[in-house]
């Protein structure tokens, strides 16, 4: 069945929608696939030789363990209905029809995925591990003290350090599970629910943001993709899907703002800020959104909403700041602290080129297909952006690639030597609407290698996430 909606600007944009360009997708996707058995080869060897990975099933953190489990059946079915009907109620569905469809069979996928591990090993043990949030919630007791001496207990040095997810990250992260667990919802089940519930709506966001800058019929497109992607399996539950969900929302924001496609543009933009600056506040290297944050207001080409957006991070970071922790203090005790651990063992010359590995199995096959496309159509989207005649789907390309540049920084800077496939959740989401580059004739088949990944990573692996 052809669908009566698509990207019918692919082939000014990409120039290569023809057999040519379908089989450079294929090669691409099998680039992808080779380079992460080259990982995993390579990866063995120095863990076996060396030791020095600290991962048992590199270029990924998690063991070799086929399984079923009681997610197994809806995760299948869940796939089949979105490979066969997904493209086509993507494109009729109301949009918000399409928004809470999407956001609703997002968590059945993430949920379905989380629970072939069972309701203890796939939700509720997940954020009590010794390294997890939970295990710091106990010492904000008097939040107010645990602020002020946050810092005094990252480094590995000082007594009763912090456990390495908190010591690793701004207090905001801890303080999102203090938060539940005064609200009556401690402990690990509520605290793998809220991620995943909130996690889930990431898919949601991008929706809106690419909406709100003209790029509806890739926003339909992508949705199915946005709802299989393997990086659910890193979703639920992980914290880190809980950054992707706040930092996608704060970006979708700052797209209504910025396009004037709300009532009080004003008001949404200093929401936005709100978001971004907590963002900064999860986790440090969330501050390298900032550079899809400025491809959103080139594409809007519009400074308006920004005093808004600046005002409301500088909000949080006062709130922050008053209450005794200093971001560049801590950022540069974690530094310090990084070094302190594994890191300081981990190969850069391995991870720098292994990370990229793992982020395509997260991102999914598709996905390298679609930023093949995205990659050679950045440098004339970014023309016209300059020229001021940009079209459908130079927003998509501009916004992707901006979020491909930042990983690349992220990747450069050595400072996530392994785990890239739950750290960088909060990029990859961006990298996904790239399927909306793909022919309409191979969405369907695309759709079926997404949820292959996804289903046969979380059933031949135990991931540690």
């Amino acid at each position: 069945m052809k669908l009566p909606l698509r990207i019918d600007s692919d082939a000014r944009t990409t120039g290569d929608d023809g057999r040519a360009g379908r089989r450079r997708d294929v090669l691409a996707a099998a680039a992808a696939a080779v380079l992460f058995a080259v990982a995993a080869a390579v990866g063995t060897l120095i863990q076996r030789t060396d030791h020095t990975l600290y991962v048992d099933w590199p270029p990924l953190h998690a063991s070799w363990h086929p399984h079923v489990g009681p997610g197994t059946p809806a995760a299948l079915a869940l796939a089949w209905a979105v490979v066969v009907h997904g493209p086509r109620l993507a494109a009729r569905l109301p949009w918000r029809g399409l928004l809470w469809a999407s956001w609703a069979a997002a968590m059945v996928w993430t949920w379905s995925l989380a629970l072939v591990d069972g309701w203890r090993g796939g939700v509720a043990e997940r954020l009590t591990a010794r390294h997890e949030y939970l295990r710091g919630v106990d010492r904000f007791a008097d939040i107010g003290a645990a602020l002020r001496g946050f810092t005094d207990h990252i480094l590995l040095t000082q007594p009763d350090y912090w456990p390495a997810h908190v010591a690793g990250h701004p207090p905001g992260a801890v303080l999102t599970f203090v938060g539940l667990d005064r609200l009556g919802l401690g402990g690990g089940g509520w605290a793998g629910t809220f991620c995943i519930t909130v996690g889930s709506s990431a898919a949601v966001a991008v929706l809106v943001a690419l909406r709100a800058l003209g790029e509806e019929r890739a926003a339909r497109t992508a949705a199915p993709f946005l709802v299989l992607a393997p990086a659910a399996v890193w979703v639920g539950a992980s914290a880190d899907g809980y950054f992707a969900a706040v930092s996608a929302w704060g970006l979708a924001l700052l797209a209504l703002a910025a396009t004037g496609t709300v009532r009080a543009p004003g008001a949404v933009a200093l929401a936005s800020g709100l978001l971004l600056g907590l963002t900064a506040y999860l986790s440090y290297g969330l501050t390298l959104l900032a550079l899809p944050a400025t491809a959103v207001l080139l594409l809007a080409r519009t400074a308006r909403p920004l005093p808004f957006a600046l005002a409301g991070a500088a909000v949080v970071a006062g709130a922050f700041t008053l209450c005794g922790f200093r971001w560049w203090e801590g950022y540069g005790l974690l530094v310090e602290r990084y070094y302190q651990g594994v890191a300081s063992e981990r190969p850069y010359g391995y991870w720098v080129w292994a990370d990229p590995a793992a982020t395509a199995v997260a991102a999914g096959l598709a996905c390298v297909a679609g930023a093949r496309r995205m990659v050679p159509a950045a440098p004339g989207a970014l023309r016209r952006l300059r020229g001021g005649s940009t079209g459908t789907p130079d927003a998509l390309v501009v916004l992707s690639f901006a979020a491909l540049l930042a990983l690349a920084v992220a990747d450069l800077s050595g400072m996530s030597k392994a785990e890239t496939e739950r750290i960088w959740l909060p990029f990859v989401v961006w990298l996904l609407p790239t399927t909306a580059l793909l022919p309409a004739l191979d969405l369907r088949r695309w759709l079926l290698v997404q949820a292959a990944v996804a289903f046969l990573v979380n059933h031949l692996l135990l991931t540690s996430w």
